[in-house]
């Protein structure tokens, strides 16, 4: 009887044991739930949400995988878009948007306004050039980025809005009321450019969205109906976009049936991309010139090497930034996108450009005022400071003729003196110092330097190839 027991106990005990052994495991299978069907993404998923002191969600740090197995590819093309940044992607290539219609720079953690759209909501309620942006809805602007700031002022159709902007041309906070509307955006426009009895169409194309080939054919028949006699078409800055849309736009220079580039798969299948187009090439017969820079990337580099190859046009300007790859954009279910380089594209001569660029058949240096970008800095500043504001008035003067040593951001006695001349030929308030309206004038000055065509050397030496060839 006692022997009974002592194995009774025994078998409950090992019952006990498996009862206990089968519910951890069933409680670390539940622990340790896979996220993958990949073990060492598991372990490593498990042991950050176990170990790490620096805690996240479950969501940040899938994020972070997907954007990290982006960025082992080694190819800045290719990269995880969170949902938030996806529909942001989206929208910059997208023919409308809701919004208020204002151009907006961020200088020194200052959000400067550079200039409203025509007949936008913002240009409406009286926002200004050079206006600063305090506050969206009551909220400051303090440690927000120029993301941030486009999320405050986008929003739904017909709903309100209240800024508070700081004017320093009359030194006082100014509340305007507005409501954001939708927004048209045009990536196309032209305009005619008559010089030695010659006309000129002057057709620029910031981006290749979805609706720039119908942008292009409006604005390029509307300048055939007017006569020019040659056409310039200006990519500079252009950073690509669209693949479709510059197939439009090759098919109205090109015969039907020519080659502009070629698709190659990962395995080096090559896939013959051709015009083709209902209407006939509208644009065949006029002579073309492309103007292009270090900035003009992508789908501008497939328009360039077409035309080039083709010898349809004369590429004029500087070498192209080198974008030889095409990306496809994937939609995820967590509502993010992984944009990925799936094809090389080759130039109808199939030559791949990639690191490489497109070489200009015509080389020319823009002149270095012509170059610089126009900021708004704030501030009032002496003999002995030092910043980077101080650095872009001398990089400005300097470019503008002024007797500049020193252009590191340190004020110096030759600095100072530069000032003081420029401000009694600019009729500004005599003293030494650099102040707000001293940076007005500066940015007004480098506005109205690149708004003069004859100050645009790439530009005039396209245009005087195209009269040179049409009084042959």
């Amino acid at each position: 009887m006692r022997k009974s027991r002592i194995f009774l106990y025994v078998f409950l005990f090992i019952i006990l044991l498996g009862v206990v052994y089968f519910w951890m495991g069933k409680s670390s299978t539940k622990q340790h739930e896979a996220i993958s069907n990949n073990q060492v993404i598991d372990e490593a998923f498990q042991l950050i949400k176990q170990e790490a002191v620096f805690s996240k969600n479950d969501k940040q740090i899938v994020e972070g995988a997907i954007r990290g197995m982006a960025q082992a590819l080694e190819d800045p093309h290719s990269t995880y878009l969170t949902e938030e940044e996806a529909t942001a992607h989206d929208a910059s290539l997208a023919e409308e948007r809701v919004g208020i219609g204002a151009e907006i720079a961020i200088s020194d953690g200052k959000f400067i306004v550079v200039a409203p759209l025509k007949d936008s909501p913002a240009s409406k309620a009286g926002l200004k050039p050079q206006d600063e942006i305090v506050r969206v809805n009551g909220e400051r602007l303090n440690g927000k980025t120029l993301s941030d700031l486009v999320k405050m002022l986008s929003g739904e159709k017909g709903t309100s809005l209240k800024m508070t902007v700081y004017r320093s041309s009359e030194e006082r906070h100014v509340e305007l009321h507005m409501k954001r509307e939708t927004i048209a955006m045009h990536s196309v426009s032209s305009e005619v450019y008559e010089v030695d009895g010659y006309s000129i169409g002057i057709v620029a194309i910031s981006i290749f969205g979805e609706k720039t080939g119908e942008e292009w054919k409006t604005q390029t028949k509307a300048l055939v109906d007017r006569g020019i006699d040659g056409l310039l078409i200006d990519v500079r800055g252009n950073p690509g976009g669209y693949l479709f849309s510059v197939s439009t736009i090759v098919s109205t220079l090109l015969e039907n049936g020519k080659t502009f580039a070629y698709m190659q798969d990962p395995n080096g299948v090559l896939e013959m991309l051709n015009t083709e187009s209902k209407e006939k090439p509208y644009l065949n017969k006029i002579p073309a010139v492309l103007l292009q820079n270090g900035n003009s990337a992508s789908a501008s580099e497939v328009l360039a090497g077409a035309l080039k190859d083709n010898k349809r046009a004369m590429i004029v300007g500087e070498t192209s930034y080198g974008k030889g790859t095409v990306q496809e954009t994937h939609p995820l279910s967590n509502g993010g996108k992984l944009k990925i380089s799936t094809h090389k594209w080759l130039t109808p001569k199939q030559e791949w450009i990639h690191h490489k660029g497109i070489q200009a058949d015509l080389k020319v240096e823009p002149n270095e005022l012509y170059t610089m970008d126009v900021k708004y800095p704030h501030g009032e500043f002496r003999v002995g400071d030092y910043g980077e504001e101080i650095k872009y008035a001398q990089n400005i003067l300097a470019a503008l003729g002024y007797n500049i040593v020193r252009r590191d951001g340190y004020f110096d006695e030759d600095t100072m003196k530069a000032v003081e001349k420029y401000r009694e030929e600019s009729k500004l308030e005599s003293n030494k110092e650099i102040d707000d309206v001293f940076f007005q004038s500066l940015s007004k000055k480098i506005s109205d330097y690149k708004d003069r065509k004859e100050n645009d050397k790439q530009l005039q030496m396209g245009i005087s190839y195209l009269i040179h060839g049409l009084k042959k």
